[in-house]
């Protein structure tokens, strides 16, 4: 049975109910000598404490999408097949695009909210370079299945969440989907095909997005096994024009840290409550020693590269939560790389869904800003066009074809902070860490 389900929630309130009801029908009825009495009624009252307080983690859990199921609570769940060293690249030296082309089969997504604005797919996949085995959550633009449309390639945006922390809560607590399609029809927003992977890959660890030789290859399957499926499978833009990564939490700093570490395979990152040091997850793999942490760094990483990639970032977050992030690497930012921090104030809320949630319509206004006319923009007309006989739906195996503009990333910022009150940050240095590591969605 799923945690986030509506059946384990009803369960919980009924368990709860009937272990509220057995004290106040059998308190004065219970037989035998009065230890055994007294036995029997601390046992109804643990009862009654002990199923509050799981109905109490339900309504939690139900409400952040923090844990899928048993296997995500009770950290026996393990997703890494193998966990191979594949270099500094990631691949292992194979070469990504010259892999078969296999068509994945999609189920309808179960759990809350997962039917809504035209419904979440989800399908098992197998990652042939990360050795990573885990499900992948695929929603698709209204626009998608449209006769208009049906040559067409769609922008992509893969959603991060946090740790602990379900790929799920994106659409299930965020409502990622339910927010964008009316703006998506009406032309304020691209668009986009939402893909969110699932991250919590080990048992009682975050992985940091990192690859780590022998214990798994988050970093892979996040950019690589994950792309190369959704081309296969739908008629999306390719790597690196077509596609961004946006996350909250954990999901943040993964978002920001693959977009500078591998800028042929992002073109935009969007870090919400984010960190830069893995460090800022007390549970990441990324930050247990010094060469790891300095690897997954993406401020070091910008730092000490040559030359500055053609990446556009966006930060968001409270002071001493997100905030500073973005303002370290936007003090060391050069052109052609472009960083915008909004500073939330303290009456925003705070690390939690309720934060984040009313972020996303300006989230995604300043993604399809940093999309140029050149794809599906954001008055809805047919952009990069797909090979002729690319099914609508699923699309052909094989890269999306057509030309991207070589210029697709502006450096505008987004019209207004998403919260009232909000401002826009100066450049200032500073440690990009958090500092409210414990507080976790």
């Amino acid at each position: 049975m799923s945690l986030t389900g509506t059946s384990f929630l009803l369960t919980s309130f009924v368990l709860c109910a009937v272990a509220l009801l057995l004290p106040l029908v059998l308190w004065s009825r219970v037989p035998g000598p009065a230890p055994v009495r007294a036995a029997a009624r601390l046992l109804m009252l643990l009862l009654v404490q002990g199923t509050a307080i799981s109905l109490v983690f339900v309504l939690v859990n139900n409400a952040n999408n923090l844990y899928d199921d048993w296997a995500d609570l009770l950290g026996t769940g393990n997703h890494v097949q193998q966990a191979a060293d594949l270099g500094v690249d990631g691949t292992g030296g194979i070469s990504p695009k010259n892999l078969p082309s296999v068509r994945q089969t999609f189920r309808q997504a179960g759990g809350p909210r997962m039917r809504q604005a035209g419904g979440v797919r989800v399908t098992d996949l197998r990652g042939r370079i990360s050795g990573v085995n885990a499900e992948v959550y695929v929603w698709l633009p209204p626009q998608y299945d449209e006769p208009a449309y049906r040559h067409r390639a769609f922008p992509v945006v893969e959603l991060l969440p946090g740790y602990p922390g379900s790929a799920k809560a994106w659409f299930g607590s965020l409502r990622v989907h339910e927010q964008l399609r009316p703006m998506m029809l009406d032309g304020r927003v691209a668009p986009f095909i939402l893909v969110a992977p699932r991250t919590n890959l080990l048992a009682r660890a975050d992985t940091g997005c990192a690859n780590i030789p022998g214990t798994v290859n988050a970093e892979s399957w996040l950019s690589i096994d994950v792309p190369r499926m959704v081309m296969d499978n739908f008629r999306a833009e390719p790597a690196p024009d077509g596609w961004a990564a946006a996350g909250y939490s954990a999901g943040a700093h993964c978002a920001t840290k693959l977009a500078v570490a591998h800028p042929d395979r992002y073109r935009a990152a969007v870090s919400m409550s984010g960190y830069n040091d893995p460090r800022g997850e007390r549970s990441s793999l990324a930050g247990r020693t010094l060469e790891l942490r300095r690897r997954n760094n993406p401020r070091l990483l910008l730092r000490a590269a040559p030359v500055h990639p053609r990446i556009a970032l966006y930060f968001s977050g409270e002071s001493g939560d997100g905030y500073q992030a973005g303002t370290a690497i936007q003090a060391i930012a050069k052109p052609p790389t472009s960083v915008d921090v909004v500073l939330l104030p303290r009456s925003a809320g705070g690390h939690d869904m309720g934060l984040w949630r009313p972020q996303l319509p300006e989230v995604f206004r300043w993604l399809t800003e940093r999309f140029d006319s050149g794809g599906v923009g954001a008055a809805g007309t047919p952009g990069t066009e797909r090979a002729e006989g690319a099914e609508s739906g699923t699309g052909g195996p094989g890269d999306a074809g057509g030309a991207v503009g070589a210029d697709r990333i502006k450096g505008s910022p987004p019209h207004e902070p998403s919260n009232g009150g909000s401002t826009r940050a100066e450049p200032a240095s500073g440690t990009a860490s958090r500092t409210g590591a414990a507080r976790r969605p």
